[in-house]
């Protein structure tokens, strides 16, 4: 016989929980027990609690009595095997009974396109996430959660590919259950459990929840990225609960413990160490020891829980935080914080790895109980979507000649904060303008501390930093007052010295060997600085993009000597590779093998285009090879391939997957046609060259063929460039082309989206042949038969507005005249409904209208 509160044993989990709660007694403690668990379960599940609580004979007379009101409730929302849910927004979750909790696919707040698997509060105006697998990443649109009986959950990607299953089940599942304390179980036909989400918390806890040995939360990336962050909580087989941070991506454990609960104790034998955390029904949180006795974490005194909920979360800060939130709506929904472990976490984190609370170079400050992560004046944050990130210098810090250093740098002046672990040598019975000269003097420091007639100098990275009122110190900041990059500065009587031995030289020769000395001297200059030079000069907007400079040999080594080709394009083949050095990242080495007059001429716009760009639907180029004969350009790695691949196989990506990807590679065209400093016409854009992120994200790729329009220019004179099938027909006139080019291709890729089928490949469709696709999709719109161009599509065909919309602003880009067709930022608006689409002309010959 099952319960939704245990299986009833004397020394069970339940039974101690509960026990602390109700205790052994009268009557009226049962009554408001009844009341009190009647909020985390439903009632017939909470009198089976109840019986658990009690051992005396009236009590065990209740028990039995009460078995048959748990047998009825072991029914109570339950989810037969064979259901499924889809990660599309309109999919209904799975609810408990009373409807507190939920188990679903949630959309994050980052990407809507993106969706976590979850349990959250359902009745609370921001429905809190409770529960995920921190396993895997948010999963793409279309995803979907079956419930079977062999495997249990099974995620799967739009295209069948498993993602996450539930771990460890053995036996037959019979069906699902959402219970109301939040966990979501699978039992069997006999009602015993097989899984359950407690048992595999992710970053909280809730109520009658525990943690073992071995068990530990993981802290997420950001608030909204539900990516593993670097915090973790272990309940290590010491019996201690510990706060530590992890190197990622490797999450291998740092030397940065920052909270531990010492429970352990040798001297009795281990009998004060802990053998489990428990959070029971009160609220409170707490570490059982092995002689029965308890340490407390949370506060004495909490809000009543018939009027709250609670959960204590390791939040993606680092701090572990209990939480409680009024049952009851009442203007502020705000979970409000009843203990904060550590209290201080800027000034918690300690150890010689790792960068702290915060970034490296950052610094952290306690606002409101939480840490608040800051780049210091004359920094900036290296990413700037991650406030809690790494931070840059906005100068650079060189080394010269020492009588002009006064003349370059200066100091920021900042009282209270430090970087405890960046010191590289110290000084006593030091004044401030001492201190302030030996750091000026010294091209490593980046950074003195002054305190106590004590000086320190640090270089960078700084990590720890922290903001202490205690320390009535002042930290003094180096920083370029020029604001420009170092350059390389010759002392001055050295270059007089040189003259003047040039010049005696010269003088006292003969013409002949004064010419040929000339003209050594002139050879050797060009070989060694115009061989330098070369690559960009200085004035190359290359040079503003902080992309990386690869040596032949580091690509070489990267990709195990360019053995892993993963696809091919006409300036050169891409090969996979592993930047050792970099974390281990995956990279996409492009190895430029065309040899022409123009090819360094290419090289040099596809770095400048690309190293330029920075948007989600781009590729972004990391950086670049120029050494000899020997031209390549490294990218980020995309998972999920090419749009071609993805799109021209069986089954069918799903719907609504192909009409974020079309709207994805609209942005990323309009983003380069009107938002960069320099206008880009990408000139070749096909479902080849549209790669697709983890999350199925639509990437251009491939600015091989780019050609960039100086502002205010709106066209350009160049030879043809595409791929048949997507070329525009101004191509083929020999005139002007404009940014239109791309919305033409684009129009042929959309309709290619629309229908899964190639743009130029003999079909069979209905009674005849269709080989060019342009043409069938007028023909279908013009005689109303949508329907044929997403044969046996049930979902495209249950949209049929979006269907229409769509190849309505397909056929408008396809217009051979190509002032009919709108500009991408306008395709872009129409394909996301923001702007009504007109019925298109044919799109051959022209017609004197507009869309």
């Amino acid at each position: 016989m099952d319960f939704d509160c245990r299986m009833l044993t004397t020394k069970s989990s339940s039974h101690q929980i509960f026990a602390g709660v109700v205790g052994v007694g009268g009557g009226e403690k049962l009554l408001s027990a009844i009341s009190l668990l009647f909020h985390f379960d439903s009632l017939l599940n909470s009198i089976c609690y109840l019986a658990m609580a009690y051992t005396s004979i009236l009590e065990i007379f209740l028990i039995i009595s009460l078995l048959t009101f748990c047998t009825l409730a072991q029914d109570t929302a339950t989810i037969p095997v064979g259901s499924r849910l889809t990660a599309d927004g309109t999919s209904r979750p799975w609810l408990s009974l009373s409807g507190d909790f939920a188990f679903g696919f949630r959309q994050t707040q980052d990407n809507r396109d993106l969706f976590v698997l979850s349990v959250w509060y359902n009745n609370i105006p921001d429905q809190t996430i409770a529960w995920f697998p921190n396993s895997i990443d948010p999963v793409p649109i279309g995803s979907t959660l079956d419930l079977n009986s062999t495997t249990g959950l099974v995620l799967r990607d739009p295209q069948g590919r498993q993602l996450w299953r539930s771990e460890g089940i053995s036996d037959e599942v019979h069906h699902g259950v959402m219970n109301e304390t939040g966990n979501f179980i699978l039992k069997r036909r006999d009602f015993s459990w097989v899984w359950e989400t407690f048992q595999f918390a992710a970053d909280t806890i809730l109520p009658f929840q525990e943690l073992v040995y071995g068990t530990e939360l993981v802290s997420r990336k950001s608030e909204t990225n539900f990516s593993r962050g670097r915090f973790f909580l272990q309940f290590r087989d010491s019996g201690n609960l510990v706060l530590t941070t992890r190197s990622f991506p490797t999450n291998s454990e740092s030397d940065a413990e920052y909270y531990n609960s010492q429970t352990s104790d040798t001297s009795n034998n281990g009998s004060l160490s802990g053998v489990r955390v428990v959070f029971d029904a009160s609220g409170s949180i707490y570490i059982q020891r092995r002689n029965n006795e308890t340490k407390f974490l949370s506060p004495s005194s909490l809000p009543p829980v018939s009027e709250n909920y609670f959960r204590a979360t390791l939040n993606f800060d680092g701090v572990f935080t209990l939480y409680h939130h009024p049952r009851t709506f009442t203007g502020r929904p705000n979970w409000n914080p009843l203990m904060n472990i550590p209290d201080n976490i800027c000034v918690s984190i300690t150890g010689q790895k790792g960068s702290g609370a915060c970034g490296y170079n950052s610094v952290c400050r306690i606002v409101n109980e939480r840490p608040v992560c800051e780049c210091p004046q004359g920094y900036q944050l290296i990413n700037p979507n991650d406030n809690y990130g790494s931070c840059s210098p906005n100068f650079t810090i060189g080394c010269g000649r020492v009588d002009e250093e006064e003349e370059v740098y200066d100091f920021v002046e900042i009282s209270n904060i430090d970087w405890p672990l960046a010191d590289y040598e110290m000084f006593t019975d030091f004044t401030e303008e001492n201190c302030r000269k030996v750091c000026l003097n010294d091209c490593l420091c980046a950074v003195a501390i002054f305190r106590n007639s004590t000086c320190w100098k640090k270089k960078l990275p700084l990590s720890n930093g922290r903001v202490d009122v205690r320390l009535n110190s002042k930290a003094l900041l180096k920083y370029n007052k020029r604001e420009i990059p170092q350059i390389e500065v010759l002392p001055k009587p050295k270059k007089n010295r040189i003259l003047i031995t040039v010049g005696s030289v010269l003088l006292g020769s003969s013409v002949f060997i004064n010419l040929l000395f000339i003209f050594t001297a002139c050879f050797g200059f060009y070989l060694i600085y115009g061989k330098k030079k070369r690559p960009f000069p200085s004035g190359n907007k290359a040079v503003e993009t902080n992309l990386r400079i690869f040596t032949y040999k580091e690509l070489e080594e990267a990709t195990n000597g360019f053995k892993e080709e993963v696809g091919r394009g006409s300036f050169g083949i891409v090969y996979k590779g592993i930047i050792r050095n970099d974390s281990k990242r995956i990279v996409a080495v492009k190895k430029l093998d065309r040899v022409a007059q123009d090819s360094e001429k290419e090289f040099r716009a596809e770095v400048n285009a690309i190293g330029q760009t920075h948007h989600k639907n781009l590729v972004r180029l990391i950086g670049f090879c120029d050494q000899g004969q020997h031209r390549m350009l490294v990218y980020e790695y995309m998972n999920n391939g090419t749009l071609s691949s993805f799109l021209f196989n069986n089954p069918k990506p799903s719907w609504n997957l192909r009409t974020q990807i079309a709207i994805g590679i609209a942005r990323g065209l309009a983003y380069l046609h009107e938002e960069c400093s320099n206008q880009i016409i990408h000139c070749d854009i096909k479902p080849q060259n549209v790669l697709l992120d983890e999350y199925y994200n639509a990437r251009i790729s491939d600015f091989g063929l780019a050609k960039l329009l100086v502002l205010n220019q709106s066209r350009t004179l160049t030879n043809i460039r595409g791929t048949k099938g997507y070329v525009a027909p101004e191509w083929f006139r020999n005139i002007q082309v404009t940014a239109k080019v791309d919305v033409y291709s684009f129009g042929v890729v959309l309709l290619e989206i629309i229908s899964c089928r190639r743009c130029l490949e003999d079909v069979e469709i209905g009674d005849g042949e269709n080989p060019i696709l342009v043409d069938w999709v007028w023909d279908c719109f013009q005689e109303g038969r949508l329907d044929s161009l997403v044969q046996n599509d049930v979902e495209s065909l249950n949209d049929k507005e979006r269907l229409e919309r769509f190849v309505k602003v397909g056929i408008w880009c396809i217009q051979e005249e190509s002032s009919l067709r709108p500009s991408m930022r306008k395709v872009s608006q129409m394909l996301e409904g923001a702007v009504e689409v007109r019925i298109p002309p044919c799109p051959s010959p022209p017609f004197l209208s507009s869309a």
